[in-house]
């Protein structure tokens, strides 16, 4: 089955991103695999803190995810796949990437302005390595726009 692997977090553009592929999944008879990034903390001056820290941002995360995973559903009647991962992105998806070959296409969001974030600016420099294709998505791309124009 062909995934779509679309990273989330609470912005404009991961919404946008996460449109667009269940689109795509729902025309392929597809899947989509959300993956939730929660960024390793720094502050390790108690270690007990720092988990605490850590865990409170991957449940604040993995609501997120089911959240939009809920919002997904009700809009398309798919139910996607969550995951949630402490620690670099970039080395997050390019190891999930490479752990699972059923990822048919990475689904990112672009942020407004001239920074798309760092995720965007990492996998577009090096898309020609990835094992699948890139699709960046706009922060405010509406597919029903679109629908109307082509």
């Amino acid at each position: 089955m062909r995934t779509f692997l679309v990273i989330t977090d609470e912005s404009e553009e991961a919404r946008a991103a996460l449109r667009f592929a269940a689109r795509r999944a729902v025309a392929v008879d597809g899947a989509v695999h959300i993956l939730a990034l929660v960024p390793q903390q720094s502050f390790s001056a108690f270690g007990g803190v720092q988990a605490t820290i850590e865990q409170e941002a991957r449940d604040r995360a993995e609501v997120l995810a089911h959240g939009v995973a809920g919002n997904l559903f009700a809009e398309s009647g798919l139910m996607p796949t969550i995951s949630v991962a402490i620690g670099n992105g970039t080395k997050i998806v390019s190891d999930f990437l490479n752990e699972h070959e059923e990822v048919a296409a990475l689904v990112l969001g672009a942020a407004k302005g001239s920074n798309p974030g760092p995720l965007v600016l990492h996998f577009s420099a090096n898309a020609g390595a990835l094992s699948c294709p890139l699709y960046v998505i706009p922060h405010d791309y509406d597919e029903r726009d679109s629908d109307h124009g082509a």
